[in-house]
């Protein structure tokens, strides 16, 4: 499945999946792939997954980045005086 990560917690290890239908899903970071652990940044990155259902509780698993680098970051410009801004 291919969804879309809403947000990711490093430091209490865990975030939601938003799948293609619609569907928010938990995933903790064990269900991260070895080669593809969550970093800071890693909100609205396309990520693939399986579904896992147990004891009625539905989580994402096998979760890898779609792309592996992470989005560009956005660079502040200085003002037309080019004075930097502090």
């Amino acid at each position: 499945m291919q969804g879309t990560m809403l947000w990711f917690n490093v430091d209490k290890g865990y975030g939601f999946i938003q799948t293609e239908e619609g569907e928010r899903l938990y995933v903790a970071y064990s269900g991260f792939l070895p080669s593809h652990e969550p970093k800071p940044r890693c909100k609205g990155r396309e990520v693939s997954f399986h579904r896992q259902v147990r004891e009625g509780d539905t989580r994402a698993v096998e979760v890898s980045f779609v792309l592996r680098e992470e989005p560009p970051r956005a660079r502040l410009r200085t003002p037309r005086g080019g004075r930097a801004i502090s």
